[in-house]
């Protein structure tokens, strides 16, 4: 069992803890972990220094949905969606007197000003990158003109307004194209889902506006993945398998926590595991009944066996995670945020990198 603490200039201490199976998967994994947490208000990144594992914590306004796409990570706070780059070049200077502890430095490139849309999900297209618009009940694209630019909404939504009227959270991509939503009701009235949140959530086909599962207790998190559609049904702490044709679902296995932030990895599932802090919204659900006791952290599942083969685990500081993804061929990753001075003294371009700094020089590839 590894013990992580969070540094000493962290407002306030985050710790958690990760099993001996969960830094055996890591160090084998060839990439590492993000996870966003809008109740600490923190990003987390968790990587392998080549001995043991690591974490990162960078302050966020409550940052919410996460999504990769080769050297680029979005990220959806309160107000804004943050574009970052990575920079390996800059990333082995980063600490002057540690060079080499990073091997991925994620910079801000450009930030979408949306204001409070109460964005969940983020992902990559093949076109653009899309935004699940919780607020205003629909999918949305970014604008340098607008808060957002509406792209689809649920067939039974008769207008769009800042209403939260499903609670529309999640998508699911398929062949770079929205495939999958889903939502905690099929309300067209202001916070209407409320009403029956544990048991009247649906999963939806964005193409044809077909509902292929209702039932669910608070979905969350879909994701194609090796021919299957897989998602959390939160409120059960369930993560399902979903044939999208016959709408069967299968349960992979059960987890003590409400589940948001689901991230497959090859033959593994990374989820996201929250406790309950909040009772109006979140109170008798299903999962509080099977569990006396509830999680926050990541579970590593086996998708095939549905065993839990490796669990990171927060003790101190932080109950609910939001978002889980992974950054493949990155080991030890950092990032910063606006008020790190840093991002006034790193400087890329297409061929070649500097930092401002008197010792120096042009990094080149």
């Amino acid at each position: 069992m590894n013990h992580l603490i969070s540094p000493p200039d962290t407002p306030n201490v985050i710790a958690c803890n990760t099993s001996d199976a969960f830094a055996a998967w890591l160090s084998q994994a060839g990439g590492s972990v993000a996870i966003s947490t809008y109740q600490a208000g923190k990003v987390a990144l968790v990587g392998w220094n080549g001995e043991q594992v690591s974490m990162l914590l960078r302050q966020f306004p409550k940052p919410m949905g996460m999504a990769v796409q080769g050297q680029r990570l979005a990220l959806a706070t309160q107000q804004e969606v943050w574009m970052f780059a990575n920079s390996p070049l800059l990333a082995h200077e980063y600490l002057e007197d540690q060079p080499g502890r990073y091997d991925a430095l994620y910079l801000p490139r450009v930030a979408y000003f949306t204001g409070d849309l109460n964005i969940h999900d983020l992902a990559f297209g093949s076109d653009t990158l899309w935004l699940v618009n919780t607020r205003f009940s629909c999918l949305a694209g970014l604008s340098i003109d607008f808060s957002f630019v509406p792209r689809w909404q649920p067939p039974f939504i008769s207008q769009l307004a800042p209403e939260d009227r499903c609670h529309l959270n999640g998508l699911a991509m398929v062949e770079g194209k929205p495939k999958f939503i889903t939502a905690l009701g099929e309300s067209d009235t202001a916070g209407g889902w409320r009403v029956n949140k544990a048991t009247g959530g649906i999963l939806m086909d964005v193409e044809s506006g077909e509902i292929v599962s209702r039932g669910l207790s608070m979905p969350h998190s879909p994701c194609w993945h090796n021919g299957y559609l897989w998602l959390l049904n939160s409120g059960s702490g369930e993560l399902l398998r979903v044939d999208p044709l016959s709408g069967q679902q299968d349960v992979v296995c059960t987890l003590p926590g409400f589940l948001r932030g689901l991230c497959c990895v090859g033959k593994y599932a990374l989820v996201g595991l929250s406790q309950i802090r909040e009772q109006h919204i979140f109170g008798g659900l299903p999962v509080q009944e099977r569990f006396e006791h509830l999680l926050c952290g990541v579970a590593v599942v086996d998708l095939s066996s549905g065993e839990v083969v490796g669990m990171l685990e927060f003790t101190t500081g932080c109950q609910e995670l939001y978002d889980v993804g992974f950054l493949p061929g990155v080991l030890c990753p950092t990032i910063l945020n606006s008020q790190k001075s840093e991002i006034r003294q790193a400087f890329t371009a297409p061929e070649f990198a500097y930092w401002l700094r008197p010792s120096s020089q042009i990094l080149t590839e």
